[in-house]
């Protein structure tokens, strides 16, 4: 089978299932990504990095600005797919992340190739995170109308694809509803045997502060520290937990810029806005227990969730991240926003507890009523990590289904072409005899 991996920033959520299917020796697994410097070979799988000609332009309508690169970047892709055509490379099946626009026309240049999508999010003007914090969004007409235009690409892609995989079931059904029959709900998965309960992990912080878990921790992670992740919930929660906690260590995560709403419109960091605003309420020795880590390497990653006493995920109604469920199958007591998103992983009271969003008191209030209670947060802890190994463990649940999957869609190729062939014509030879 060949096998064409398309992602901006290859491997990303492909990250176990490529290499997976390259092991197999009668696999073909190529990939085509933007990323500058990717090694033309990776785990078996032949790279093929290519960039685009040309930026967007100045005079482009503003509700145009998030379809347009779209475009620009999809005929990257598809002018770096003839190349891979020229050199005799036809894939059966196309798996890509299609929120960049790379593989729109990719099925232009191979018509018999099938197209599974990652379809991560659709987007809409009400019911999920457009409007839902009024603090910065005002759910607008005009903001409905960018909405309309920014599913430009995911409505071509659900034209064209084959089938589609989504993470959650929430993320799922955000998609129209003539779609989801064609979607299967496959997490990326967890390795939970790598990230699981170290009772005697430690870990030094940049000024020198050890910490064990006799020390008590709450971990707050994300990629970038902004609302859409709750950053100023949390953060406007400190002056309530550090003062019932004397001694509470807080470790934030998180980068200075936004991965998903949009920067402050004063240009400074969602960071240091919600920081300035708290620490008016804060003693200068509670400000010394708030630790900004930025962005950690994973091999510290792990410790720091194996150490956390309570985690406090938060969300608005969107994609769910990995740190929550490899925050569950590290054993954490956490601590999560009531969204959507949420519910399907953190059973209130049984996996977790769940707070709204918006409740910065409740919030605190529960951190801290977890930090009393050691028996309480021990059986969360264990039973957010049965649940994360029950229905997110890569090797045993989420990668077989993957690859199941993938199977699937190559079979389905091969009936689709055996069919073709047998739909022509029968050519018959008439022998005329001379005599």
């Amino acid at each position: 089978m060949k096998i064409l991996f398309v992602h901006q920033n290859f491997p990303g959520q492909f990250v176990h299932l490529a290499p997976a299917l390259a092991v197999d020796a009668g696999n073909e697994v190529v990939a085509l990504t933007m990323q500058k410097g990717a090694p033309p070979l990776w785990n078996g799988i032949k790279v093929h990095s290519y960039q685009v000609a040309r930026g967007t332009a100045a005079e482009t309508h503003p509700w145009l600005a998030d379809c347009e690169p779209k475009v620009i970047r999809a005929e990257a892709a598809m002018r770096a797919a003839l190349q891979l055509r020229e050199q005799g490379f036809s894939p059966d099946v196309i798996i890509a992340h299609p929120g960049w626009g790379e593989s729109l026309f990719l099925k232009k240049v191979w018509p018999r190739a099938k197209l599974g999508i990652y379809a991560e999010f659709f987007y809409h003007a009400h019911g999920a995170d457009v409007g839902f914090d009024p603090e910065f969004s005002s759910g607008s007409i005009e903001q409905a109308c960018k909405i309309q235009l920014k599913n430009i690409n995911n409505l071509l892609h659900i034209e064209i694809a084959d089938a589609a995989i989504s993470p959650t079931h929430w993320q799922a059904s955000t998609f129209p509803a003539a779609f989801r029959e064609h979607i299967s709900v496959i997490h990326d998965g967890i390795n939970t045997d790598l990230v699981a309960p170290n009772p005697a992990v430690a870990l030094t912080l940049g000024g020198g502060l050890t910490l064990t878990r006799d020390d008590e921790v709450i971990t707050f992670v994300n990629r970038n520290l902004e609302p859409y992740r709750g950053y100023h919930i949390f953060m406007r929660a400190l002056p309530q937990i550090l003062a019932q906690r004397p001694h509470a260590q807080v470790l934030l995560v998180g980068g200075d810029d936004v991965s998903y709403g949009a920067k402050s419109a004063s240009g400074q960091s969602w960071k240091e806005i919600f920081l300035k605003e708290v620490s008016p309420l804060l003693p200068e020795e509670a400000r010394k227990r708030i630790h900004f880590l930025g962005n950690i390497p994973y091999q510290h990653f792990i410790p720091l969730l194996q150490l956390s006493r309570v985690h406090v995920y938060l969300t608005y109604p969107f994609v769910l991240s990995w740190s929550l469920l490899e925050a569950m199958s590290a054993g954490c007591a956490i601590v999560a926003s009531d969204t959507q998103p949420l519910r399907e992983a953190i059973r209130h009271n049984e996996t977790g507890r769940l707070v709204d969003f918006f409740d910065v008191a409740a919030l605190a209030q529960e951190v801290c009523d977890l930090l009393e209670q050691p028996e309480e947060r021990l059986r969360l802890g264990e039973n957010a990590r049965r649940f994360a190994c029950e229905f997110y463990d890569l090797q045993k649940v989420c990668l077989p289904a993957q690859l199941e999957w993938v199977n699937t869609l190559a079979e389905d190729t091969k009936v689709n072409i055996q069919n073709e062939i047998s739909a022509q014509p029968l050519v018959n030879t008439i022998v005329i005899e001379l005599k």
